[in-house]
């Protein structure tokens, strides 16, 4: 199957309900309006494919862009595959969602996150701290450096006030929690080696389409999680 393929199959399960709802949550064009459910149902068909993620997220097409996170291969994911998918995101959906997990799940996610949150660019910054959440999510705690985190906390302790605008907006938001496990995190009882393997991944859009009781527990981000996962 081709991004061509795909694309082809996305366009008419599109809604202008949707869009809007994309729109909403500064979504540009281009883009179908596909719900994630459809998205969901294409990935169970490709499982994963490196190239075919790579062929979706170049089309520039929203929908295909949040495919393509979907059925990345994170361990064949390049630090140059990485940093073109942040360069060319153009909303906060794919910088601080799709790009980050992809990365987390890469061998190249720590690399990156340390270099992304000096960004002065926010889309930039925000998407490397969303991608040391999904490293801790991933990793066991033995294979974490938690003086490194306790750095990291003490950093967003004296920065959070004079950080750009979304970085602070990110750092600051409130969570909800159903347990206690470390930084991000608010279900799994065990951590998995990607974050499309955990039994609830954050997707801001997606919970937009729900009602509040059908919501899933959003994993712990911001300055509460950076406290939760040092001092666990």
């Amino acid at each position: 199957m081709t991004a061509a393929e795909i694309v082809k199959q996305l366009k008419p399960l599109g809604s202008e309900g949707y869009r809007k709802i994309l729109r909403n949550h500064g979504v540009p064009e281009p883009m179908f309006g596909v719900k994630i459910e459809e998205l969901k149902k294409i990935q169970k068909r490709v499982k994963r494919d490196y190239q075919l993620a790579l062929d979706l997220y170049d089309t520039g097409i929203y929908d295909a862009r949040y495919l393509a996170g979907l059925i990345a291969d994170d361990v064949k994911m390049t630090k140059k595959d990485l940093c073109h998918w942040l360069e060319t995101a153009n909303c906060a959906a794919l910088c601080d969602y799709t790009v980050a997990w992809v990365a987390a799940g890469s061998k190249h996610g720590r690399e990156l996150a340390l270099e992304w949150i000096d960004s002065k660019a926010e889309n930039v910054a925000t998407c490397g701290w969303q991608t040391l959440c999904g490293l801790v999510a991933i990793k066991d705690d033995a294979e974490l450096d938690l003086a490194e985190l306790k750095k990291l906390l003490q950093r967003v302790q004296k920065t959070i006030h004079t950080a750009p605008n979304n970085v602070r907006s990110w750092l600051s938001r409130p969570q909800r929690r159903s347990g206690p496990c470390p930084w991000t995190w608010a279900t799994p009882p065990a951590k998995s080696r990607s974050p499309r393997n955990t039994s609830r991944r954050f997707r801001s859009v997606e919970a937009s389409e729900r009602s509040a009781s059908r919501r899933s527990v959003e994993p712990q981000t911001g300055l509460d999680g950076l406290r939760q996962g040092v001092s666990a």
